[in-house]
């Protein structure tokens, strides 16, 4: 009995892409097709690079004709592809290859992440509508719309920056989106793409205004005497 149990632990491992298992479904592979595609890689992994089917119907609960059948549409489906090979001594040979199905399998990986990414977009442009649409007090105009989409798809406008902006121009009393789109402009033109810096930023002008309007010290004025820069004034 320990010799079999050892003789089993020989058998080895086959290496399998955990990829696969989460996106055989999205690639319209069926599980007995996800079945040839591990026989291959097992029997690959041990020298047998064609394997016959034979050879993997006896693994499998289909008859030979039928994972024949099978094998050839993974073939015209671009799954798999069959390689002739010349050894040093000139004998020919033929051997799976399974190279497409793993272009596939990466081409489908990246597609996941781009749609992941464009989701995520799209609920951050939804909260911005929501959130510039509760400052406003009320629906945004077609313009508006079309005016913040243009935003959004500036790559250097992050959805955060342009609330930072909405913000900021809440603060100065100046709601409009003249003003708002004038404060992204000089952000943009400043290299400003963090919330930090944004502030810094801000901090600066007010400081600058302050000192010109005669208010050096910010701290030992009431808070409705405190001047905020105006924007549209660049």
């Amino acid at each position: 009995m320990k010799t079999g149990i050892l003789a089993w632990m020989h058998e080895g491992n086959v290496t399998i892409p955990s990829l696969l298992f989460s996106e055989y479904r999205n690639l319209k592979l069926t599980e007995y097709d996800l079945a040839i595609v591990l026989n291959i890689l097992a029997f690959t992994q041990k020298g047998n690079n064609f394997p016959t089917p034979e050879e993997l119907s006896s693994r499998m609960t289909i008859s030979i004709n039928e994972c024949t059948d099978l094998l050839r549409r993974l073939i015209q489906r671009g799954y798999i592809e069959i390689i002739d090979e010349c050894s040093p001594e000139g004998i020919r040979s033929e051997t799976y290859s399974l190279d497409p199905l793993w272009e596939k399998l990466v081409d489908q990986f990246l597609l996941n992440q781009k749609n992941e990414k464009e989701q995520g977009r799209k609920s951050e442009e939804s909260d911005l509508y929501t959130v510039f649409e509760k400052e406003f007090g009320r629906p945004l105009s077609p313009f508006e719309c079309e005016t913040l989409a243009m935003w959004v798809d500036d790559d250097k406008h992050a959805p955060q920056i342009i609330k930072a902006a909405l913000r900021e121009a809440v603060m100065s009393g100046k709601l409009n989106f003249r003003y708002i789109d004038r404060i992204l402009f000089e952000w943009k033109k400043n290299g400003i793409k963090t919330i930090e810096q944004a502030r810094s930023q801000s901090q600066k002008f007010r400081q600058r205004q302050q000192a010109r309007q005669g208010f050096p010290d910010r701290q030992s004025q009431p808070a409705a005497a405190v001047p905020f820069y105006n924007w549209l004034d660049q």
